[in-house]
């Protein structure tokens, strides 16, 4: 089995778990820490990428490019990562990230949107950097179409496609049969990033490697959006038991999980209701912090919030919705109870 290949997600999918509130200080901190245990990809940046600090988003603490740039002078051999969003992000911003010394560009976009991504594709070629096809929420298209929106990335450039399971919602033998597909039909690296909303993280990582990802995302002390990713310390343990080279030192990850990531958690990272019904429901996992605070603003259950976004098929992008929904069942309820 190949050698595989861990890019750290903490510092971008985690800006979700802590409203968006990275200091220099942390980012800084925690990449020269990952690199010195060898981890090779470090992705920065707000949680819904370049861009993405708005009110409708998030608003992050500190400028993203701040916490870049401090990540790059950090990083001695590691290489620091990104992710766009078309339309959230620009073409200006990756120009400024790769000017900032970022080696890899994550392009993301819905499953069934690859057609928004070539113009960035192209450009993140042009200045240099590794690029990758991130199909978000790929438990929404059926693997036909996966593959169709897969082998779009490849042809505009990417030197790698990801399967994401934004919501934490695929089982194992989903995972295998997309990852299979697209191994059987691109000639690039194919990646999977998942979440652990239905406790399956790990054994969708573990189900992509057997069918020949060979880039996977973890998330150091499950630092990430909803209950969080794959963790990254638990998985370059397991990976070693199983014999598959990651190259990452496995006890300074764990020291670097309990000191330095530990402390930013407001709470600990783990399967409560409300992340359970992201799974469920196959909700976009970022989606969790608004609709708490959409319950709290109507008085209604969260879990209500989630389960109608996910009757509605609503995506990443369209958190505005988040607030009509639960204006929208609170009107409901209180109908029913006059």
């Amino acid at each position: 089995m190949e050698n595989v290949c861990i890019t750290e997600v903490a510092l971008r999918d985690g800006s979700h778990a802590i409203r968006h509130q990275f200091t220099v200080e942390q980012v800084a901190t925690i990449v020269k820490a990952l690199d010195e245990a060898n981890v090779p990809f470090i992705e920065v940046a707000h949680g819904d990428g370049l861009g993405g600090s708005t009110l409708q988003y998030g608003l992050s603490l500190t400028n993203e490019f701040e916490l870049i740039e401090a990540a790059v002078a950090n990083a001695k051999n590691a290489k620091i990562a990104v992710l766009l969003l078309p339309g959230i992000g620009l073409e200006k911003d990756l120009k400024q990230a790769a000017q900032l010394g970022v080696k890899m560009a994550r392009i993301a976009t819905h499953v069934t949107e690859a057609d928004i991504s070539p113009a960035y594709i192209s450009l993140a070629k042009e200045l240099g950097m590794e690029t990758v096809g991130f199909l978000m929420m790929s438990h929404m298209a059926p693997t036909a179409k996966l593959v169709e929106q897969a082998k779009l990335m490849e042809s505009y450039g990417a030197d790698t496609v990801y399967v994401v399971d934004s919501a934490g919602a695929l089982l194992p033998h989903e995972v295998k049969e997309k990852i299979r597909a697209l191994k059987n039909t691109l000639s690039i690296n194919i990646g999977f990033h998942g979440h652990n909303n239905l406790s399956l993280a790990m054994a969708n990582t573990l189900a992509a490697i057997e069918e020949g990802a060979t880039r996977v995302d973890g998330s150091i002390r499950c630092l990430g959006a909803g209950a969080g990713n794959t963790q990254t310390e638990v998985l370059v343990a397991v990976l070693d038991k199983l014999g598959i080279q990651t190259g990452i030192d496995v006890y300074k990850m764990m020291d670097i999980a309990e000191e330095l990531v530990a402390p930013i958690l407001q709470k600990p990272q783990e399967i409560t209701r409300d992340s359970l019904v992201l799974g469920y429901a196959g909700v976009y996992s970022s989606f969790l912090l608004h609709a708490r605070k959409a319950a709290e603003m109507f008085n209604i259950d969260s879990r209500d919030i989630l389960l109608e976004l996910g009757k509605r098929h609503i995506v990443g992008g369209q958190e505005d919705m988040i607030v009509d929904v639960a204006a929208e069942l609170a009107k409901k309820k209180d109908v029913t109870i006059g």
